[in-house]
């Protein structure tokens, strides 16, 4: 049995605060990705990672973004998109290795190299490839921007043009690196956080929210073109078909998490061997009382021998 978890952390610092490392050495996981870790390596939090092993990409940008895989073993290979990653071992510092990629950078990607949004291993005791993605959050197409509905000042729809940008090449170096692990006899399960609810069930107030940046139809129409019985499954959707939800993500704001009007944002998207292996899931709302980020822990157990 391999348990995995993917985990939208939203500052490793504060979600050690709230109790992720008493979660992390509970939970029995054998691999976890994570996203939004926000730390360079100077500035992590005392056994960030408690006893796993760990491959990092923090990315440039400080107090941004940055992805990892912890796997209980040291990873048999990892790339990262700017050809660099930091690997460590439990209580040992960090260390600087190159992560060559095994397949092109589809056109579109370059722009976001250096943002640490992408980490890919090759787990050492199971013929599988993990992949760890933080998807841009986007914005509204400026026909939909209006200045009194919004937080942040209309932008002429830059975020959303960026957003789309990386969703047009992602989709071409999924295909590539989807059958660069297949040519190698690998499986392959992409997990993170994509900012999109792709159906009605995978947002509780989808009626209010379908001219918001998260639930647009060209959004949910790309991640539905990712999705097929030939070549990656929705592993938690499969597993419940007809319910709504369950949910991944909540507001900080009002009574959200409560009420569980929540957002299903965070995803394990497996090759069909694999997800046909998956016998449950779950997502961890609360460790011990506390909410450890927005996000909670989305964990799948796949009976893989």
């Amino acid at each position: 049995m391999l348990r995995i978890a993917s985990a939208n952390v939203n500052g490793i610092r504060a979600a050690h605060r709230r109790g992720f490392g008493d979660w992390l050495a509970a939970r029995g996981c054998d691999v976890i990705a994570l996203q939004e870790v926000r730390a360079q390596a100077s500035k992590l939090p005392e056994g960030a990672f408690g006893d796993f092993h760990v491959a990092l990409e923090t990315g440039t940008l400080p107090g941004r973004n940055g992805v990892a895989v912890l796997t209980r073993r040291p990873p048999g290979a990892v790339r990262t998109w700017s050809r660099a990653a930091l690997l460590g071992a439990p209580d040992e510092a960090l260390t600087s290795i190159p992560a060559e990629d095994r397949v092109p950078l589809a056109r579109g990607l370059s722009r976001f190299v250096a943002e640490g949004r992408y980490l890919e291993v090759d787990l050492a005791d199971a013929p599988v490839t993990i992949a760890c993605l933080y998807l841009p959050k986007g914005g509204l197409p400026a026909h939909l921007q209006r200045p009194e509905r919004m937080r942040e000042a209309p932008d002429g729809g830059a975020k959303y043009a960026r957003k789309m940008q990386f969703m047009d090449g992602f989709a071409r170096y999924l295909t590539r690196t989807r059958r660069a692990a297949a040519a190698e006899g690998r499986e392959f399960l992409l997990m993170g956080d994509l900012n999109i609810a792709h159906t009605r069930q995978d947002l509780a107030a989808w009626r209010r929210n379908q001219q918001t940046d998260g639930f647009l139809p060209e959004e949910r129409e790309w991640l539905g073109q990712q999705l097929s019985p030939r070549t990656l499954v929705d592993v938690v959707r499969r597993l419940h078909p007809d319910e709504d939800g369950p949910y991944s993500w909540w507001s900080w704001l009002g009574q959200s998490f409560a009420n569980d009007a929540g957002w299903r944002i965070d995803y394990h998207l497996a090759t069909p061997r694999l997800a046909r292996s998956a016998v449950r899931a779950a997502v961890d709302r609360e460790h011990e009382g506390m909410r450890l980020s927005d996000h909670s822990p989305v964990v799948v157990d796949y009976d893989w021998a």
